[in-house]
């Protein structure tokens, strides 16, 4: 399952009436060059020691700082001018250099997505902390997630959860992840190689489901194994075409509503044959 390459910065812009709004902004030419800098194979992940968690502290603290400001400057679109505090911690404690490329070590805690090899990149984190905080998640909740990618975003999950189910398409995407969320001590995720358009229903359903990859549409195996009550938070939108992420709520009568959030850009949901 494709991740997301992120989000374009956002710039303030004053309207003719005085007002400030945010505009989102192309990627620079910069950007672009760090997201494409990386051919074949991805080798040795960062170190993920805790004398390596601790060398790392000053830029895990400068990120949260940026992730507070950014909730702030988007909490008009999203709804969410603070993330709330245990979505923070889980993003100061999940070590983010660990589920990058060594060679980007230097830039493991940068607010963008870096590449991870076979086309994928670990998703930027204020998009990370968006997605977690808009699903308002329990202790005790199981969760679904589309799209294991690197392993960042289930890691994650798994701070604020009991259980994460979490699906991704490519072989050895899938592995790889599988692989170091155990060597991380991840208990409570379960991974598996499959097509995440069917969801996992041998384990719904679900209290929260989030998906890294845009459709045009809800799949609906989705919808029949979310929970009444539960939330799902999903890049809604055909590719080339303006997304939005979506949070969809399910009632207690099976019955579903879609709250928009901000503009995106990710990649299509892969289908399996």
């Amino acid at each position: 399952m494709k991740r997301e390459p992120g989000m374009p910065p956002l710039r303030r812009m004053t309207n003719a009436d005085g007002r400030t709004r945010l505009k989102l902004m192309a990627p620079t030419i910069k950007h672009r060059s760090i997201l494409h800098t990386l051919s074949g194979p991805v080798g040795a992940l960062a170190d993920g020691s805790a004398q390596a968690q601790s060398s790392y502290a000053r830029e895990r603290d400068a990120l949260l700082k940026e992730l507070d400001a950014m909730a702030r400057d988007t909490g008009a679109e999203t709804g969410r001018p603070a993330f709330s505090a245990r979505v923070m911690a889980a993003m100061a404690k999940v070590p983010r250099h660990s589920f990058v490329p060594a060679s980007y070590g230097a830039l493991a805690y940068a607010n963008q997505p870096l590449p991870i090899g076979h086309g994928q990149t670990i998703s930027q984190p204020y998009i990370v902390a968006l997605m977690t905080d808009l699903l308002d998640l329990g202790a005790g909740d199981t969760v679904l997630e589309i799209g294991t990618g690197s392993g960042y975003q289930a890691a994650v999950l798994a701070e604020l959860v009991l259980r994460v189910y979490s699906i991704e398409i490519i072989e050895p995407v899938a592995s790889r992840a599988a692989a170091l969320l155990r060597k991380l001590g991840y208990n409570n995720i379960e991974t598996r190689i499959g097509d995440g358009y069917s969801g996992w229903p041998e384990h719904a359903p679900f209290d929260a489901i989030i998906v890294t990859a845009a459709t045009p549409q809800v799949p609906p195996a989705l919808i029949a194994q979310l929970k009444p009550g539960g939330r799902m938070v999903i890049p809604l939108g055909a590719e080339g075409e303006v997304q939005f992420l979506q949070v969809i709520l399910k009632r207690a009568d099976g019955t579903v509503s879609a709250q928009r959030s901000l503009p995106v850009r990710f990649v299509p949901l892969t289908r399996g044959n």
